[in-house]
Order: structure tokens, then sequence, then C-alpha cells
């Protein structure tokens, strides 16, 4: 089992920053995709903001290109978000993605709020 514990969520205006952060436990492989996702309404689906793998190689979703910097410490996950626009405001979840013994393996934390609002 693997646990993933966000913090960092919030309100601010547009134009402003907030830092989340993920810190996962358990028993996970040493060779890992760890990636924020992020749920706009109650009826959309997650969409991936962004994710690093273990060796550090990043991956943006286009909308936050440019804005938003993934980086991580061994089991632990930052997203440094700048910039921000109404469109941020979401449920921000942390993922853990790997491979273990020819099966494949997904956590999730429990979400943080992030609000952009003047």
């Amino acid at each position: 089992q693997v646990q993933l514990v966000e913090s960092g969520g919030g309100s601010v205006q547009p134009g402003g920053s907030l830092r989340l952060s993920c810190a996962a436990s358990g028993s996970m492989s040493s060779i890992n995709t760890m990636g924020w996702y992020r749920r706009q309404a109650p009826e959309n689906p997650r969409e991936l903001v962004a994710q690093i793998t273990t060796d550090g190689t990043p991956t943006y979703a286009g909308s936050v290109k440019g804005r938003f910097t993934i980086s991580r410490d061994n089991a632990k996950m930052y997203l440094q978000m700048n910039s921000l626009e109404p469109e941020d405001t979401a449920v921000y979840y942390c993922n853990v993605h790997f491979k273990r013994m020819a099966q494949f393996y997904d956590y999730w934390g429990q979400g943080t709020q992030v609000t952009v609002s003047s």
C-alpha cells in the first residue's frame, strides 16, 4: 500500500502563485512516475496537469506549460503554480504510478482545493 498526502491548496487572486506538495509513503517501486491531476468540476474527468519520472523528466499539459513547474525529491513531489488563472480552479490530486512483478499500480491522494478568483 502507498499513502499520498497533499498540502498547499488554497485561494488566490488571478496572477498569484501557490505551491502544492505531496508526500508518498509505503511500499512502491523505486522506478515510478509521480504526477498531478486536477478535476475542475465534479462531472469532469481528472486531467493530467504534470508528471515527473524517477530520473526527473517532466511532462506538462499544454494549458500549464510555462506557468507550472513540477519537481520531486525522492518520495516528495511539488507543483509550483505561477500566473494562476480562474481556469486553474480545481481539486488537485497527487498520483503515483509504477510497475511491480508485471502488474501496474496507481495510487491517489485525497485531493486539495485550489481556487483562483478575484
